[in-house]
């Protein structure tokens, strides 16, 4: 296909695919707005959830986050470990629990579940990837060290590792 200036213009293909990744914590069907979470409060209203006063009436649903932690079954792993991690331990377990939480203010699915001492070091698991990987970016930016990503996209899973 030629432009009126003589140069091609590439073809346009627009294709719908089929979601990669399925999260069974994914609301298999379409939230009445507004509903809330019983558990956390948290409303979904304008096609996200977000944190509000939902009215008296709104329909009550679990949120996917609160799906993960009463299930137990994180999305991600951030693995701390190292001489560095355990000199300065508190400090760096500080910066988790502010980034998740600067995070959490926004997005509401975003949240720790849980951090358990391991012999090496300290796991932290999330209710979604993207705080188990922004963590993860966060503590390297932080202290630098070491940082290993697997993610598997077949479990909607994320592991980080960092160390130093």
């Amino acid at each position: 296909m030629k432009s009126e200036r003589g140069g091609f213009q590439p073809l346009r293909r627009e294709q719908l695919f089929k979601e990669l990744v399925h999260d069974s914590y994914k609301a298999g069907h379409k939230l009445r707005e507004p509903t809330r979470c019983p558990e956390c409060g948290a409303v979904f209203q304008k096609g996200r959830w977000t944190w509000g006063m939902a009215p008296k009436d709104a329909h009550e649903e679990k949120c996917p986050a609160c799906h993960r932690i009463h299930d137990k079954f994180p999305a991600g792993y951030v693995t701390l470990k190292g001489e560095f991690f355990r000199e300065q331990r508190e400090q760096i377990l500080q910066l988790v629990k502010n980034h998740e939480a600067h995070e959490k203010a926004e997005h509401p699915l975003e949240r720790i579940m849980g951090i358990a001492d391991t012999g090496e070091g300290v796991v932290v698991t999330t209710t979604d990837t993207h705080l188990a990987r922004d963590i993860a970016e966060a503590l390297r930016h932080a202290y630098k060290g070491d940082l290993d990503y697997h993610y598997n996209k077949e479990d909607n899973l994320l592991r980080a590792s960092w160390s130093r």
